[in-house]
């Protein structure tokens, strides 16, 4: 379900931990790998022509407006990266140079790192599903929930796969969208609990959500910094730590309240 190429492969990922480099060997191959923004899906619409979020045995509010998750795209574990290609992505804004272990620490073959981040994605997705139930205040199972996202793996959609869900059960609380009809766009992990966690890849996750029209992005707080480091032109950020407070935060976006800030 991933795309990936040998040399020229790419493997969409959800969040993997993005570290600087500070320095680079003169021999080749290198241990980097090489990363730059990947798509976006909004989990509030279709992917490959089936609901993101699916959710039967209960009423469902029709939605306005896009909650997009966002990915980064990187060379593959086996890829060969040469000297040649970090200079030259040392020196652009839309790519990035992370050593090789922080992106597969696994060693593992790229079936079993493939698996690996598969099952992140489906752990986040029944994490997500937890929270939203806990914030809407139903019995844990209550709710028949699929999600789907195909070619995407890791943990890192698991905020907006709980705001997609409270946003098609219970929208903004009186009877709004969560949206306000924009296009949100964000990245973070979820606990059951609603805490929301740091990814990685922030700088490029918020140049793939301006290229596909997000005017608000939700970062989790202590990437603050690092989403301003290459932040497009027309980007609103919107620092968050839990799923209560990211609701608050888009409510008082629509309302006219106090939004934080990076």
């Amino acid at each position: 379900m991933f795309t990936r190429h040998s040399r020229s492969r790419t493997l969409a990922l959800c969040a993997l931990p993005v570290l600087a480099l500070f320095g680079v060997a003169a021999f080749a191959p290198l241990p980097f790998t090489l990363a730059q923004p990947g798509t976006t899906a909004n989990v509030l619409g279709d992917d490959h022509g089936a609901p993101v979020i699916s959710i039967k045995g209960t009423p469902t509010r029709h939605t306005t407006g896009e909650l997009r998750m966002t990915t980064i795209v990187a060379t593959g574990p086996e890829a060969d990266v040469g000297i040649g290609d970090v200079v030259d992505s040392w020196f652009r804004t839309d790519r990035a140079v992370m050593p090789h272990d922080s992106v597969y620490p696994s060693g593992g073959s790229e079936k079993q790192i493939e698996k690996h981040n598969l099952d992140d994605m489906v752990k986040s997705q029944d994490l997500a599903v937890s929270a939203a139930e806990r914030y809407l205040g139903k019995p844990p199972g209550s709710v028949d929930v699929t999600l789907h996202l195909a070619d995407v793996g890791g943990p890192s959609a698991g905020l907006f796969f709980a705001l997609g869900i409270i946003d098609k059960l219970d929208g903004d609380g009186s009877g709004g969208d969560l949206t306000g009809g924009r296009t949100i766009a964000g990245t973070g992990t979820i606990a059951p609990g609603g805490a929301v966690g740091a990814v990685g890849g922030v700088s490029l996750k918020t140049q793939a959500a301006r290229r596909d029209g997000a005017t608000v992005f939700l970062v989790p707080k202590a990437e603050c910094k690092e989403a301003h480091a290459e932040l497009p032109d027309g980007l609103r950020l919107i620092p968050v730590t839990t799923l209560k407070g990211a609701v608050s935060s888009l409510r008082a976006l629509d309302h006219g309240g106090k939004v934080p800030s990076c």
